[in-house]
Order: C-alpha cells, then sequence, then structure tokens
C-alpha cells in the first residue's frame, strides 16, 4: 500500500497542486495531513481519502494555519503512517512522520521560516520574529532529525537540490512537476476586465514581494495589474494599491486559464525555489516578467518565454514590464517550452520511484504502481 502526507490543505497553492498530480499517480492512497479546510483549498480534495490528526479539530487552525506552527512538529512526529511506501509531500512538517515501510521525501524546499526567515517574516512583525527565534534551534534539530529518517529525497529544481545538500548533506533527485493548467481546458471570462492586463498570481505573503510588483505598476500610465491571491498580507497591499491594480481571489481553474491568456504576461518577484506560474502562463501562450533568482533561472528561457530583473525592486521590474511589453513573443515558442514538463512523464517517473523503493521490501507491484502487502502488527520505525 502507497500512503501520502502533506503538510496541511488550506489553501490553494503549487504544492497542493502537486499533491492533487500524486494523488493520479496513487488513487487509491489514504492522504495524511495536519489541517484541512475543504472551503479554502482545492475542491479536488473532497474525493480523496483525507485523514487528519486531533489538531484538525480546533478550527481556528484550520482558517489560520500559521498559529499551529508551534504543534505541528510535535503532531506529525506523533503521526505513526501505514504503508508499504509512505509519499511525503514537504516544505518543513510531513516529513517528519513515522512509518513502518519506506519513506520518500518531495520536498518543495527546506523550512523557508527556519533557514530564510529574514526574507519570510517582515521586520515589522517583532513578535514572530522573537517566538521563532526561541523555537528555532530546537525546530531545526527536529527538521534535520526528520530528514535522516528519510530513504529518499526528490525535488522541484536544482536551486532546492542544492538547499537540500547543503542543509541536510542529502542528494535529491530532480523531478520538477508539471504545470497543472493547460491550454485545452475550458475558460471562463472576467467580465469587469479587459484584455491586456499584466497578471501576478501569488500567495500574499512578504517574501513574495507583491508590494514591489504593485509599486511597479503605480509608475506605468494605462496599464493594469491583476493580482489573484491570498494571504497575511492581502489587507496591506490593498491599502498600499493604486486604482489601476484589481485583487481576485476565490479564482477558479477556468477563469486562471482565462486570466493568463489574455494577459500580457505574468509578473513574480519572488524567491521561488521552483517558479510554476511562468510555466502555467507559458501553456496558455503569456511571458513572464520573473526574478532572476532560484528555480524562474530553470522555468524561463530569457528572450524566449520570458524577461529578468535581478533585483525585486519596483523601478527594475518597471523597466522589464516594459522590455516585455515590447517584445515579439512566439506563442509557439511559448507552449513548446510549458510542453517539456507533462504530466505524464512526472506521473511515470513517480510511480517508479515507489516501484523502486517497493522493492527495497520485496514488496511486488500492483495496479496504478501501487505495491500490495497485506498488514499484521504495525512496528513504527521513525522516533
Amino acid at each position: 500500500m502507497v500512503a501520502l502526507v502533506h503538510d496541511y490543505l488550506t489553501q490553494r497553492g503549487g504544492a497542493e497542486r502537486v499533491v492533487l498530480a500524486m494523488l493520479k499517480a496513487f488513487p487509491q492512497a489514504p492522504l495524511y495531513t495536519s489541517l484541512y479546510e475543504p472551503e479554502s483549498t482545492f475542491p479536488d480534495f473532497r474525493s480523496a481519502d483525507i485523514r487528519t490528526p486531533s489538531l484538525d479539530r480546533v478550527g481556528v487552525f484550520r482558517k489560520h494555519h500559521r498559529l499551529a506552527l508551534p504543534l505541528l512538529a510535535a503532531t506529525f512526529a506523533r503521526l505513526d503512517v501505514p504503508g508499504d511506501v509512505v509519499l511525503c509531500s514537504s516544505s518543513g512538517w510531513a516529513h517528519g512522520v513515522r512509518t513502518e515501510g519506506r519513506k520518500i521525501v518531495y520536498c518543495y524546499s527546506p523550512a523557508r521560516w527556519l533557514y530564510q526567515s529574514e526574507r519570510y517574516l517582515p521586520k515589522r512583525r517583532r513578535f514572530a520574529r522573537a517566538a521563532l527565534g526561541v523555537l528555532r534551534p530546537q525546530l531545526a534539530r527536529w527538521d534535520r532529525h526528520a530528514a535522516s529518517r528519510a530513504d529518499r529525497y526528490l525535488t522541484t529544481s536544482d536551486a532546492v537540490s542544492k538547499q537540500i545538500r547543503e542543509i541536510y548533506g542529502i542528494e535529491a533527485e530532480v523531478l520538477p512537476p508539471p504545470p497543472p493548467l493547460g491550454a485545452a481546458g475550458a475558460q471562463e471570462a472576467i467580465p469587469s476586465l479587459e484584455p491586456g492586463f499584466f497578471l501576478c498570481v501569488s500567495r500574499l505573503m512578504p517574501y513574495k514581494n507583491v508590494d514591489q510588483v504593485i509599486d511597479a505598476f503605480a509608475g506605468l500610465s494605462g496599464v493594469r495589474l491583476v493580482v489573484v491571491g491570498t494571504g497575511p498580507e492581502e489587507q496591506r497591499l490593498r491599502r498600499q494599491a493604486s486604482s489601476s491594480v484589481s485583487f481576485l481571489n476565490g479564482v477558479g481553474d477556468d477563469q486562471l486559464r482565462w486570466l493568463y491568456t489574455n494577459s500580457a504576461g505574468v509578473v513574480a518577484a519572488s524567491y521561488e525555489d521552483y517558479g510554476l506560474t511562468p510555466l502555467e502562463a507559458a501553456a496558455l501562450g503569456s511571458p513572464a516578467v520573473v526574478l532572476r533568482w532560484g528555480g524562474f533561472r530553470e522555468t524561463v528561457v530569457e528572450g524566449v518565454t520570458g524577461v529578468f530583473f535581478d533585483r525585486p525592486e519596483a523601478r527594475l521590474i518597471r523597466e522589464a514590464v516594459g522590455e516585455a511589453t515590447a517584445h515579439d513573443w512566439k506563442r509557439a515558442d511559448l507552449q513548446a517550452h510549458a510542453a517539456r514538463y507533462s504530466e505524464r512523464a512526472f506521473l511515470e517517473r513517480l510511480q517508479a520511484v515507489v516501484a523502486e523503493e517497493a522493492a527495497q521490501t520485496g514488496i511486488s507491484s500492483g495496479v496504478n504502481g501501487l505495491p500490495l502487502r497485506s498488514h499484521g502488527l504495525r512496528l513504527s520505525r521513525d522516533a
């Protein structure tokens, strides 16, 4: 049996889309997570076999998962997940579960709140910074111990693979996730918007630097920016924005396809470990204007699928938007680049990796790559 684990299902983002892809690879697998809020994550999860611990009964944590941060390490450390192979989708917590079988970690990034806290938390959040300062040594020890208990590490990009090597001393195989939105899907127009706007699709977190994107467009006459996403920075960003900026949340996939297709391009100033948004845009024929950092350097081809700027500063973003506006982008080139990141390749490699780990325990593979074995007494391997 294969089991899946994810940090929490309380939002809509790239990691949650990857979990949905994992469920395609292993449709019978149970999905363990600390918190599940159906209304704030993708509706596709409603058909999954989702299993949660007692922490999930606290409604305020489901609505504001960051409040549960001091409790998440202990929650996952106590979570005993049965399965011949346990696949953990993690950016800081899920890799800590106890298993009796082989443990594979698909790591989006070593915990940003531990290793990139200067970017993750703004200076004005003094209490959060102080609390993290107290908790960090213990959490870092827990995190490294959890990583050491994995049998295999996978990750999204060369940039994250380097971080994993430096922090954990682990060599991780790079398996890029596919862009979940393709050109073949349905589209639903948003009547209040005229085509030709620029698009920023992002969680509204400090390290995403959406404030700099908003400031950049304040100096661009006649150009509209559409921001899609939610997060703790939303109210501050709304107060900061000029009348040329529109905010949308609760956007469905059909609407998002329409937004990509009808945009002049997407803009991202965040410190991204992968860079999924430019691939979604390219699949629908739109270029990207992105920070020259991390995963964006792997998913954007300069002059072919996008334009780079060197620092997350409004002036540089504004200049790059101007460059993108003047460029003659070729829709066929954009879509050909996105096609290299296919869902089929991702699913097949993921199933192969699970089968390889199952073979280490002498388990034969069943339908859809699902190892089959009857379970008797469960003995937890991790402490």
